[in-house]
């Protein structure tokens, strides 16, 4: 029993010492790394720790302020670019990513989003897809996306 005591008691010195040198996570808000959405009320990512949390991405051209030419294919693509795009400004990639949420306007282009969407997340990251109404500007798809730096 004396030995399983002492063993007990070494270990947690050790896990203590360890703990408590380890730098605890903190949050930051990162500002967009594009200059006409940083006074919108959200930020693009928020990092904690190793996570980076990406606000949704919707098919506009963040160049020109539009929307690409309406149709799950190019909104999927360009929201994807956009994601690639916020990912990059933090040297990350879409091997980066763990999760994904997506939101289409309707479960009819779950099938074309899915095409277009197994084309660039290869690693096949964890995903929850559903149907809600009523995205921005009428966007026929929303995603945002969970990523971690190794």
């Amino acid at each position: 029993m004396k030995k399983y005591l002492q063993l007990f008691t070494v270990l947690s010195l050790v896990w203590c010492s360890s703990a408590s040198s380890q730098e605890k996570p903190g949050i930051t808000f990162h500002e967009s790394h594009e200059e006409k959405k940083r006074s919108a009320p959200y930020s693009d990512a928020v990092e904690a720790g190793n996570l980076f949390f990406l606000a949704g991405q919707i098919g506009m051209d963040h160049t020109t302020r539009t929307m690409v030419t309406p149709g799950i294919e190019s909104e999927t693509e360009q929201a994807i670019k956009n994601i690639q795009a916020v990912l990059q400004h933090h040297g990350l990639t879409l091997d980066n990513v763990v999760k994904c949420t997506v939101i289409l306007s309707t479960m009819d282009d779950f099938s074309a989003f899915n095409e277009v969407y197994s084309k660039y997340f290869t690693k096949k990251p964890a995903r929850t897809t559903f149907a809600a109404s009523g995205l921005a500007r009428n966007a026929k798809i929303e995603i945002d996306v969970i990523a971690v730096r190794n």
